[in-house]
This record gives C-alpha cells, structure tokens and sequence, in this order.
C-alpha cells in the first residue's frame, strides 16, 4: 500500500535538510502511541533510527536503516526501510523528500508498508495517514521563513 503526504513551507530545501535532526524527529511524534527515541543516528545512508511504541499494555520496537540519501540542486532526500517493525507491519520503506519550490519546500512523506495479511494492510492506512497528516502543523511552523530550528 502507498501513502503520501504533502506540505508546503516557506524555507528552501537545504535549510530544511539542515532542520532534519533528532529534535525534529521528538517533535513529530504524535501523542499516541508515545514514542521513547532509542537510537537516532542521522538521515544519511547506513544511519539508524530505533524507537520504541508504548501501547500501555506492551511495548513494540520499531528500527528503520537509512538505505539512500541525495541531494541535488533542486531536492534532497533519503529513504527509511524498517529492520525490525511492530507485529502490525511486515514491510516499511518510507521515502522523505524535500523538493524545491522557487520560494519555498515541500516535505514530501512517500511511504509504502505492507501488514502481515491484507485485510490489516487496508485497515491501518487511516491510521498511518493521520500519524503524517499530525506532521503538517509542525512543519510548517517549523520550517516558517524567519524561524530559528
């Protein structure tokens, strides 16, 4: 299944690349499930990014390896590709882009995931969509011209 998600902000790509750190990253982390950041390398190839979900009853690791980075003159981005995901994924790759606009980016979230039987891979795509959908917000006051990250 594919999913992306589109937002628009006012700062060019390459400062944009710079505000993908680690405080970017505990910043997207919607409410629920709450997320404790284990290991987070960077967004470069071979980097590793390992969190833990807290469903209040159990716990779930999710661990994703960078396998591509790029930076052109008009885009920069890498791609995510889960190691060891909760029970409720079987596959993960997600492709961050962040496309020059002229004037401004747009943040690209490109995922593509698969569930361990159909019917779950359906089901979790309202989910998965609000869980970005939750980032728009924050990129765009993030990344607003004139801000400081």
């Amino acid at each position: 299944m594919k999913l992306t998600i589109e937002t628009a902000v006012e700062q060019g790509y390459l400062d944009v690349k710079k505000g993908f750190d680690e405080s970017l990253f505990k910043r997207l982390s919607p409410p629920f499930p709450p997320v404790k950041l284990l290991r987070f390398d960077g967004s470069e190839k071979g980097n590793l990014v390992s969190l833990e979900l807290n469903f209040l009853l159990f716990k779930q690791k999710w661990t994703s390896e960078i396998t591509e980075d790029k930076t052109t003159d008009l885009e920069f981005y890498f791609i995510d590709e889960g190691t060891e995901l909760p029970f409720f994924l079987k596959k993960w790759k997600h492709k961050h882009r962040v496309i020059s606009t002229g004037i401004g980016s747009i943040i690209r979230d490109e995922i593509t995931y698969e569930a361990p039987f159909g019917l779950m891979t359906w089901l979790l795509y309202p989910a998965l969509w609000l869980q970005f959908a939750y980032r728009k917000p924050i990129y765009k006051k993030i990344f607003r011209r004139g801000s400081g990250l």
